[in-house]
């Protein structure tokens, strides 16, 4: 494996197998946006949050990350990436049990597998997804 070898491979998505977990049948679409940490770096979903979807794109909504990131490596377009929530849900199933949530509505991991509501009085626990 060369040098280049390494960087390219950072710059992949990790590869998984997608298969179909939910139903998502709202009016405004399936669509969310996942963090690279997730998608490429190999982290379950620490923090969610719901807000109000984009017009005009078939857009959920909801927003996916580590937990970890900042403000600049967020603002950063590069960084988070446009899915539908089933092919998030197949990266970390235990995002599914809060999809229904109304907009607004944020979230932590607080265990391996389990979200409390975000009322800022807990950290984030950042973990590396099981593959």
């Amino acid at each position: 494996m060369g040098l280049f070898d390494i960087f390219k491979k950072k710059d992949e998505f990790i590869k998984i197998e997608i298969k179909k977990l939910i139903e998502w049948n709202e009016p405004n679409g399936e669509g969310c946006f996942a963090s690279d940490r997730i998608t490429k770096g190999g982290f379950k979903v620490g923090y969610m949050y719901r807000e109000e979807p984009d017009e005009g794109s078939p857009d959920s909504g909801w927003r996916f990350l580590a937990g970890d990131e900042d403000d600049s490596y967020i603002n950063d377009p590069n960084n988070l990436h446009l899915f539908a929530i089933n092919t998030i849900c197949n990266y970390d199933k235990d995002i599914i049990p809060y999809l229904k949530s109304e907009v607004g509505s944020a979230y932590i991991r607080i265990s391996s597998d389990k979200f409390q509501i975000d009322d800022g009085s807990k950290e984030i626990l950042i973990e590396k997804q099981n593959r």
